[in-house]
């Protein structure tokens, strides 16, 4: 009786298993567009309304067709936030992930820790060659309505080591003064800044966790994740120049190591940038 018992109670188990394995898998291969505005500001008016379209930590999904035919001539540009592919993974598949990107709006991008533990050489020429920008520690200027707006991607390091970044590229003179967003691939840089020389900070990396663990347990180890783990935040300006930054941290598109994800939904962020009182 004993033995049957703990058979059953066993079988159930395993079942449970299985049940939540099948949520968890169904969970990394579904997402969400997340629509909302950004005020910053600093904004040009020539900005005001410019939508971006945001996306962070692809790896190895294929992005699906219906985003051109759902955003296609909505939006001014399109960022991504690094791991745009991984090791082992299709580069035809990155091709046509960059391709349809950039269908949609100009694109640029910054690398991610997978990007460099993938054929690097290769993803580049395929991201560039897709017509893409890939910012590696760079300024550049965009452009509406007469206006311009500074966009600078910090480059992960190559050779890793996740606070070993490169200075941070200098604003030109002829910018100040000047709106600036950074994109940036591991929030984790900004712990290593003593102030936040941006309006806006753009990251991915963190997933969210993506398996978030009961009692506030965490999958990554730095405290720095215990705080900005996903989402939007507010960073304090210690230079006294302006506002306080925003940062949006997203819990990216694809996953890391395994297919699953739980309570951490897959993310991609359609952002319409909005002027400020104070320059209204």
């Amino acid at each position: 009786m004993v033995t049957a018992w703990m058979t059953a109670i066993a079988a159930a188990a395993v079942l449970a298993l299985c049940i939540f394995g099948s949520i968890m898998l169904a969970a990394a291969f579904r997402h969400r567009i997340i629509a909302e505005e950004i005020v910053l500001d600093a904004l040009p008016p020539g900005f005001d309304g410019f939508r971006i379209l945001f996306i962070t930590d692809i790896h190895r999904r294929r992005l699906p067709k219906a985003l051109q035919a759902s955003l296609g001539g909505e939006i001014d540009a399109v960022f991504l936030g690094g791991d745009i592919t991984e090791k082992g993974n299709s580069l035809s598949r990155l091709s046509d992930n960059m391709n349809l990107l950039c269908s949609i709006a100009p694109v640029y991008a910054v690398h991610g820790n997978h990007d460099y533990k993938a054929k690097v050489a290769l993803v580049d020429n395929i991201i560039r060659g897709s017509g893409a920008r890939l910012l590696m520690d760079e300024n550049v200027f965009l452009e509406r309505n007469g206006q311009k707006l500074l966009l600078t991607g910090v480059d992960f390091p190559k050779q890793g080591g996740k606070r070993k970044y490169a200075p941070l590229p200098l604003a030109p003179l002829s910018a100040v003064p000047y709106c600036r967003i950074i994109l940036v691939h591991d929030p984790l840089w900004l712990s290593k800044q003593s102030s936040v020389p941006a309006d806006l900070v753009l990251a991915g990396h963190t997933h969210g966790g993506q398996v978030v663990l009961p009692f506030g347990l965490q999958m990554h180890t730095d405290p720095f994740y215990r705080t900005y783990n996903a989402g939007n935040y507010s960073i304090p300006r210690e230079d006294g120049t302006g506002a306080d930054a925003k940062l949006l941290i997203s819990r990216g598109f694809g996953t890391a190591h395994l297919p699953i994800r739980w309570r951490s939904p897959a993310e991609i962020h359609v952002l319409t940038l909005r002027q400020g009182q104070s320059r209204a």
